[in-house]
């Protein structure tokens, strides 16, 4: 039991369990403000363009209640036992899944850009090929380590480059 309890214990603090149970809480928080913009700002606008519409008592009656219809709102219909077809609230539901996958295609989208701009930086090479035997060698050597021939010397302005590139960045 306590190697069940360590094994369990370890992979609850590994980076990725915490990072996912981070991301969980933050997509709770942002569904809500998703679907306050798509009930209180969202849906009004539309409501209006199409003709004083208000989605969320947007449904169809498909067996009347305890109580006949017609009914007002959809929370009148639900309360008189009504088999309902919501319309409404999955147009809701569309408009909100829309806003939110589009907010995360941007976000990977600009994680995506960000990789790519490490991935083209260049680096400076840290070994070449000796002239004579073809294998790598250090970039400063000027001997080959495998047939130990004589290496060319870099040039002046190639040793200060090679310098600067392999000297660490101050702070």
């Amino acid at each position: 039991m306590a190697k069940l309890f360590k094994e369990f214990r370890e992979f609850a603090v590994k980076g990725n369990v915490v990072d996912m149970a981070v991301g969980i809480i933050i997509g709770g928080a942002f569904t809500l403000i998703v679907q306050s913009l798509v009930k209180d700002v969202m849906n009004p606008i539309i409501g209006l363009l199409v003709g004083g519409v208000d989605f969320s008592n947007l449904f169809v009656v498909l067996s009347q209640g305890a109580v006949a219809g017609p009914y007002p709102t959809l929370a009148a219909a639900q309360v008189a036992g009504a088999v309902t077809l919501n319309v409404g609230l999955f147009i809701n539901a569309v408009v909100s899944f829309t806003i939110v996958a589009f907010v995360v295609f941007m976000l990977v989208r600009t994680i995506n850009r960000l990789k790519r701009e490490e991935v083209e930086s260049p680096k400076s090479p840290v070994e070449k090929p000796c002239p004579h035997c073809l294998m790598t060698v250090p970039i400063k050597a000027t001997r080959c380590g495998h047939c130990t021939s004589e290496l060319p010397v870099p040039t002046e302005a190639e040793q200060q480059s090679l310098n600067t590139a392999s000297t660490p960045l101050q702070s």
